[in-house]
């Protein structure tokens, strides 16, 4: 949590935090603001202090709303920085961040880098500010021990906007299966009212449509992919492809609260009309496994003992995995489940190269969504919900919805 950054500082040497770019989309600068319109922006948290957002003179009412402590960019005026640059924007603003560290006492130590900016850009202004102060060394993290740390585990007010995400998450999805079973069918396809195929991109303006009207946004897009598609696990699906009667659906749908908040992320697969015996027996399987694996669950354990005893159960029914055959296409693919918060993927991860302290502990926030996938079958399978870790070591489905592998269609 928040409370547990400075002493993740400490245990690393960070003597600050830097977060660069917009309030928006950019989850470490959401995670310490509360997100707003502020486009351009820079906070920085020194250690044992509060942060301090810089921020354009234009959106100060915006700045205002976080309760952060607030500077203009304006009280270090562009054009004395200009000039002093000799008409340099990257040494101009390499001297703007020269004086603002300078304000705040920050003219050596180690620096942890944030945010969502334009790579080039920042390492160009950044080596220019490291000529400038000399003291001063920016770093960067491959496994982040700071942020992504703290936000591993959430309070009660971001479980609570992420339950919320899954409320209107869960009912988008029953919006999507009440719409495909109401349409009519022609030969083994839907149609649409003006006697068109309906495709699977018309499919997805709904769903965008259905989130936005429930206040919610899909920045990353939307997997619906069926038959050979279904069975590649990052297929997004063909968007002019027709909805089938009887070939595996999956439909993997992860949006978050509007202007880039909480994400949630929630998989069901569906056969429309009917489903082939081979589809039942995977769909089953799958079914099987993450029941068994929930029942498992244990306060306090490695989220990565999940993954491997997900490739055993597999294993053991005559499914190929990673975990004795990492270059396998068909089978067991990928991973368990991963946290989730204002990020789709976040700590605990559940793979090979979890770490150490990647544990179900309370707070946690994370899915478990085994599957299968079988492409030159045209079959693939994956059941997913996000679960929370509570304190008594109960582990609760954060949106219930039901695991019906058949939709049924008008007839």
């Amino acid at each position: 949590m928040k409370s547990d950054l400075d002493a993740f500082m400490q245990s690393n040497s960070i003597d600050a935090i830097l977060i660069m770019g917009p309030a928006q989309h950019n989850p470490a600068m959401v995670y310490l603001t509360g997100g707003g319109h502020i486009t351009r922006a820079d906070l920085v948290l020194k250690r044992g202090e509060s942060a301090i957002l810089f921020h354009e003179m234009m959106e100060r009412d915006e700045a205002a709303r976080t309760g952060l402590v607030t500077r203009p960019y304006s009280r270090y005026p562009w054009n004395e920085l200009w000039q002093q640059a000799g008409g340099d924007q990257v040494q101009a603003l390499a001297l703007r961040y020269q004086r603002m560290f300078t304000d705040l006492g920050l003219t050596e130590g180690r620096l942890a880098l944030y945010g969502t900016v334009e790579a080039g850009m920042v390492y160009a202004v950044l080596s220019a500010v490291e000529k400038l102060m000399p003291g001063l060394h920016f770093i960067g993290f491959a496994r982040d021990p700071l942020l992504a740390e703290a936000m591993m585990t959430k309070d009660d007010s971001e479980i609570a906007r992420i339950r919320r995400m899954g409320q209107i998450t869960t009912s988008v999805v029953g919006r999507v299966a009440d719409f495909l079973s109401s349409q009519p069918v022609r030969g083994d396809a839907l149609l649409r009212p003006d006697g068109e195929y309906l495709t699977i991109g018309d499919v997805k303006k709904y769903i965008n449509l259905w989130l936005a009207e429930g206040g919610a946004e899909n920045p990353e897009g939307t997997i619906f992919a069926q038959g050979y598609d279904a069975g590649v696990p990052h297929s997004t699906g063909t968007d002019t492809a027709p909805l089938r009667l009887g070939q595996t659906i999956v439909f993997d749908i992860f949006p978050c609260e509007a202007q880039g908040g909480y994400f949630y992320d929630f998989t069901r697969t569906w056969c429309l009309g009917y489903a082939p015996d081979e589809a039942v027996q995977l769909y089953e399987t799958v079914k099987s496994v993450y029941h068994q694996v929930v029942s498992e669950l244990k306060l306090g354990e490695k989220f990565s003992k999940y993954q491997v005893r997900t490739c055993e159960l597999f294993e053991a029914d005559g499914h190929p995995t990673i975990q004795t055959n990492p270059d396998t296409e068909s089978g067991y693919v990928h991973s368990l489940g991963h946290g989730l918060g204002l990020k789709v993927h976040e700590k605990p991860f559940s793979g090979a190269g979890s770490g150490e302290t990647e544990r179900l502990i309370p707070g946690t926030v994370f899915t478990i969504e085994p599957g299968l996938y079988y492409p030159n079958q045209n079959l693939g399978v994956r059941l997913e919900d996000t679960y929370l870790t509570h304190p008594d070591g109960t582990f609760e489905v954060l949106a219930d919805f039901p695991l019906d592998l058949v939709i049924p269609v008008k007839p």
